[in-house]
């Protein structure tokens, strides 16, 4: 059953001056709004709790994407199509822009924000693993100022975060740091896009001499949060990829993560998946490198 559109109250403010300042005045009375791809399926199923609700879809300070020379800013409001769009990310940051066209269809695609994909904190979402492994940062904003947060850091249990009641992600920053990176990603599910992941995996990685010299590798849909798998990278960085190492990641990332059981999968299984992805990435990141 549908929720009651009456029980609702949506202002539109206009810009990002405008909204930051109503959160500070009514911190808590309003819940921010974009695409929202989330909250409409919520909605539609009678679970959105009456709310008052305030726009932040199109506003120009969220919408755009700026590369410099060493970084990009990535607005909060910008789509998924935004960024299966943009020359720079689909050249420099595949990873992120796979995961755009996972996230649903076309029409969620036009609406979907990866700002709201962050704020969501589902530890399913497409995008989330991708931001770990380039290590992005948040530029938070409020009345009181702006503040950075590193993404790793954001997510501090399931569905919740390090955002104050007043605040807003602005943008999310991307170091233009990954050249000679080979890029990793795979989701498991029902199909690869219209569909909740039972399990992702994302890695970067660059061999040098015969050597992994540096990779990062993060799951989704394995843990309470979006997960970066530290001690498996720990394992792995620093040696020369064979048998026996890959055998001894697979497992490392298996002791690293707790994911459940639900309407979706099991825990045993996303445990095999993600070992046996993590094994994956190692071997094709090795055969890549020998391939150099």
């Amino acid at each position: 059953m549908r929720s009651d559109p009456s029980d609702f109250e949506l202002v539109a403010p206009g810009s990002l001056s405008a909204v930051v300042s109503l959160l500070a005045q009514r911190p808590g009375e309003f819940l921010p709004i974009a695409g929202g791809t989330d909250l409409m399926v919520q909605y539609a199923s009678g679970k959105l709790a009456p709310r008052k609700l305030v726009s932040l879809w199109n506003l120009p300070e969220l919408r755009r994407i700026e590369a410099s020379d060493d970084a990009v800013l990535i607005g909060a409001g910008s789509t998924y199509t935004d960024l299966r769009e943009h020359e720079v990310l689909a050249k420099e940051f595949p990873l992120l822009v796979s995961a755009a066209r996972w996230t649903g269809g076309v029409a969620n695609q036009n609406r979907g924000t990866l700002g709201g994909n962050i704020v969501n904190a589902s530890p399913a979402a497409d995008s989330l693993p991708a931001l770990l492994v380039y290590e992005a940062e948040l530029i938070l904003v409020s009345a009181r100022g702006e503040r950075r947060v590193p993404y790793v850091n954001f997510h501090i249990g399931y569905k919740k975060t390090l955002l104050a009641a007043d605040e807003l992600i602005r943008a999310i920053r991307l170091q233009r740091s990954f050249a000679g990176y080979s890029s990793y990603s795979r989701k498991v599910g029902a199909r690869n896009a219209q569909a909740i992941a039972k399990v992702c995996v994302a890695g970067l990685g660059k061999i040098v001499g015969g050597v992994l010299e540096d990779v990062r590798i993060s799951a989704g849909s394995a843990a309470p949060t979006p997960l970066r798998l530290r001690r498996t990278e720990s394992v792995v960085e620093g040696k020369a990829i064979n048998a026996a190492l890959v055998d001894q990641a697979r497992k490392t990332a298996i002791g690293e993560i707790t994911p459940i059981d639900d309407i979706r999968s099991t825990a045993a299984y996303r445990s095999a998946v993600v070992g046996n992805l993590v094994a994956e990435f190692l071997l094709g990141l090795n055969a890549q490198g020998n391939n150099a």
